[in-house]
């Protein structure tokens, strides 16, 4: 993280430090050890992922995704803890839970169903200050009832249309098109998110530009020039799926701020090394500089990029009216690279 904070040009004073109080027993973990319990949120199973956000205007964030692992973990163990955790920031941060006091009891249950309950994630800014956001996964209550649990979160939200309009552009394909995660930002701002993801098995590009359309003012092509960039000659993404997001904020009754598309580059590559070069060319396309994507490597890892795909694990597009972003999203290879599907 140091590392990361370095090349990103992040006071790194902070951002190890909160990580590994939020990361609690697992932090102290030798890496000799197995894991304690294979977290959903990094490909090698570590509770921890890394990513690099960059922005067309040139601003670089570093985000921290994490799981708060139970010190004896299990599905309650874990659920408990995470919310234990909640209660610990809002004691030192100044966060708004308002939007979590009126969904909590959703996300909630006596025998989780799903392979994590509660994730954070971390976005920091240069002077390595943190603004949180908080996942539940939406399948807590089992895969049939996340369709119904995520329209009344929105309901509660004030966004009473956003699960239809979601319905008509992402979550057609039955079977195929289903919600994954929800997400509200722990934050006091007008610009607060609330998000939901929806991951596309068997996809093609013109199932995620479908799904982009939902936001006015974009331009859908972008998301077929992604995929094309990033998986050349690939018509079905039928490995690890695309995953589509939709972020909403205060007053978007009707429609989404932003479309983000998630493309899992680490399943269609041979390596890294050509992971390296499309994301290169990806980034070049976007009027970006790739230097920091190559100091983003180098800060984690010195092994042969073309030795194993998986450090580059996914890259995501960020779409809305008025600006295009995108992110890097780093393995720590903490235990030895990606656990394949």
């Amino acid at each position: 993280m140091q590392n990361l904070c370095d090349v990103i040009g992040i006071d790194k004073s902070t951002p190890p430090h909160l990580v590994g109080e939020m990361l609690g027993p697992v932090a102290n973990r030798s890496l000799s050890e197995p894991p304690l319990w294979p977290s959903g949120v990094a490909d090698d199973a570590s509770p921890v992922e890394y990513s690099v956000q960059f922005e067309s205007n040139g601003a670089r964030h570093l985000r921290i995704h994490l799981e708060r692992l139970a010190e004896n973990p299990s599905p309650v163990a874990n659920l408990q803890a995470s919310k234990d955790l909640v209660a610990e920031l809002a004691e030192r941060h100044d966060l708004a839970l308002e939007r979590l006091e009126a969904v909590q009891d959703l996300f909630t249950s006596e025998q989780p169903q799903s392979w994590f309950s509660w994730a954070f994630s971390l976005i920091f800014d240069t002077r390595g200050n943190p603004s949180f956001k908080l996942y539940f996964n939406t399948d807590m209550h089992g895969e049939d009832a996340a369709p119904e649990v995520v329209a009344e979160a929105f309901d509660r939200l004030g966004m009473p249309n956003a699960y239809d309009l979601v319905t008509n552009h992402a979550l057609r394909r039955e079977g195929l098109d289903l919600p994954t995660f929800f997400a509200i930002d722990l934050e006091h701002s007008e610009q607060a998110r609330v998000k939901l993801y929806v991951r596309q098995l068997n996809a093609r590009a013109a199932d995620a530009e479908l799904a982009a359309s939902a936001v006015p003012g974009i331009d859908p092509n972008a998301v077929r020039e992604f995929c094309s960039v990033l998986a050349p000659g690939t018509e079905v993404f039928d490995r690890r799926p695309l995953m589509s997001s939709y972020s909403f904020v205060s007053g978007d009754l009707d429609k989404p701020s932003n479309y983000s598309l998630y493309l899992p580059i680490r399943d269609y590559v041979p390596h890294d090394g050509v992971a390296r070069d499309r994301v290169a060319q990806h980034l070049q396309r976007l009027h970006l500089d790739p230097a920091a994507l190559d100091g983003s490597l180098n800060a984690l890892t010195d092994r042969p990029l073309d030795a194993q795909p998986g450090l580059l694990a996914h890259i995501s597009l960020r779409l809305s009216p008025n600006q295009t972003g995108t992110s890097l999203y780093l393995s720590s290879e903490a235990y030895g690279g990606t656990v394949q599907n």
